[in-house]
């Protein structure tokens, strides 16, 4: 009499089948199958396309746009949260942001930092961009031919992450999405619109290092911006300092 087949261990066979499912998958990308949210795409279809922000740094590129292109060190694009509720710009990068890549790092920067943390925010959950990608030489005031070239990519930045608000730093910035020549202190304090997004025009934190008595001015701007966030429901990571 022939004995009955044994039956085969449950854990043999869940391995057996993970095996042959990466086996599987294996298979399907070395055929050009990709993955999409747990699901495999037919071979041959197109990549994803890149996010409203990366598809504007790419089409930026290697800018040779303006006459920055031959004495910048590196593109400062911009830094934050992509999908960030709030946003500055500030005027144009310095000497250490142009060694580094990346806005507001040298002096100024760590004021800023100082800012956007009393407001309750860090600088990972907002995003800061400037006017001008690339660094004028010996820090000075942007140029008309500058400003024109680096205004679309910015203006593209602020529609791929639709702020809440803007806080713009310093003149530069102002006078660019205000379309206005005013002097920062008559802008500075009031609300102003840039495409239907709220503007708040402040100082510089690099004129405020300068300028210490006017600190309490710019922290009565930010305030406003933390009570305008907080009545549109949106709440920052942190408390806000009072």
């Amino acid at each position: 009499m022939t004995s009955p087949p044994q039956s085969r261990d449950p854990l043999d066979e869940l391995t057996a089948l993970v095996g042959d499912f990466r086996r599987s998958l294996s298979d399907l990308e070395r055929q050009g199958a990709h993955v999409v949210g747990g699901q495999p795409l037919p071979i041959g279809a197109p990549e994803p396309p890149p996010s409203p922000l990366l598809a504007v740094r790419a089409d930026l590129g290697d800018c040779q746009r303006c006459k920055l292109a031959k004495t910048r060190g590196k593109i400062v694009f911009g830094v934050g949260a992509p999908d960030a509720p709030l946003m500055f710009v500030g005027e144009a990068p310095g000497a250490d942001e142009d060694r580094l890549g990346e806005p507001f790092v040298g002096r100024a920067g760590q004021l800023l930092d100082k800012m956007i943390a009393a407001m309750g925010w860090t600088r990972e959950s907002v995003y800061i961009a400037n006017v001008l990608k690339c660094r004028p030489p010996g820090n000075r005031d942007p140029q008309s031919d500058e400003v024109t070239a680096c205004e679309p990519f910015l203006a593209r930045q602020i529609e791929a992450i639709g702020p809440r608000v803007i806080v713009t730093l310093g003149k530069p910035a102002a006078h660019l999405l205000l379309r206005t020549s005013a002097p920062i202190s008559a802008l500075r304090g009031t609300w102003k619109e840039f495409r239907g997004t709220p503007v708040m025009p402040t100082f510089h934190p690099a004129y405020l290092l300068r300028s210490p008595e006017r600190k309490a001015e710019a922290w009565s701007d930010l305030k406003q911006v933390i009570a305008r966030l907080a009545r549109e429901g949106v709440r920052p990571v942190n408390q806000p300092r009072t």
